[in-house]
């Protein structure tokens, strides 16, 4: 199934509307449009289109340093609303003291971010966007849904046994897999393909939130021993963990239709606790 041109041009045409957003007010809403459509624009260009041209190339290296400032400030708004939803007793106060120090850097690197978009940085983005647009050529040939498995079977060619890293490439991997996905004309077996990829990046996602949340409160508080906080935070991960490698087992059926190898994963092997499946059910 061909690339559809029409998609393709959105890529760009809704990057650009969100840059000139973010630019006027960083809100969480606007920095993770930006982020998910600058990586659209990333993966049309780098993986479909042909060898990246002068523009191509600087309009990325822009893009991705400005993703990276947006990413810092759209990670401490998923770990705040996360913490805050999080049912547990205050006891000595971990989780009021948390939440205020992620509050404090929030408003660090949305200060940081409100710079990095300043007005001639904006020009330049869409001026390049422009550009890229107009000389995009995309082969006819080009198969976006085949594109997407080949990317898929590679890599889980290359890991069979699941661990942190691995499972993080699955989630990047999978997240450029599924916008190539969308470049195709919408029929049933588009839409089977990227709600598939779809569900695996929003768990795996949702597991990297954690985590990374889980290795801020032990870096701030200790180990498990030391916080009440840190433990549930620990066991919700550990949680998470086992619900990704599920997906990833389930993706690999659903898209390469048949059994595939068997998932195996590397985790602690402490089972969550009764309070942790509690709080993992409250945040989903």
């Amino acid at each position: 199934m061909p690339v559809n041109l029409k998609r393709s041009r959105l890529v760009f045409q809704r990057l650009a509307r969100e840059l000139t957003k973010l630019a006027k007010n960083p809100a969480p809403e606007s920095v993770h449009k930006f982020r998910t459509n600058s990586r659209r624009v990333e993966a049309l260009l780098s993986e479909v289109v042909p060898p990246l041209n002068r523009n191509d190339k600087k309009l990325l290296k822009l893009l991705s340093r400005l993703r990276k400032k947006a990413g810092r400030v759209r990670d401490l708004d998923v770990e705040i609303a996360s913490l805050r939803n999080l049912k547990i007793p205050e006891g000595n106060g971990h989780k009021s003291e948390f939440v205020s120090a992620l509050m404090q850097d929030r408003a660090k690197h949305e200060h940081k971010l409100a710079k990095a978009f300043n007005r001639k940085t904006a020009d330049e983005v869409t001026k390049r966007l422009k550009r890229a647009l107009s000389e995009i050529d995309i082969p006819k040939d080009t198969e976006p849904l085949t594109l997407t498995l080949n990317k898929l079977a590679k890599l889980g060619r290359e890991h069979v046994t699941l661990t942190e890293k691995t499972l993080h490439q699955y989630r990047i991997i999978g997240k450029r897999a599924r916008y190539i996905a969308e470049l195709a004309d919408p029929d049933a077996e588009a839409k089977r393909v990227i709600d598939q990829l779809k569900h695996m990046q929003d768990v795996i996602g949702d597991w990297h939130d954690w985590l990374k949340l889980t290795q801020k409160a032990e870096a701030l508080f200790g180990g498990v021993r030391d916080s009440a906080l840190v433990a549930m935070l620990r066991n919700v991960t550990q949680a998470k963990f086992r619900q990704s490698v599920d997906a990833v087992a389930e993706t690999r059926v659903a898209l390469f239709s048949k059994k595939s190898e068997p998932v195996r994963a590397t985790v602690p092997s402490r089972k969550p606790s009764a309070e942790a499946a509690e709080a993992s059910v409250a945040v989903a």
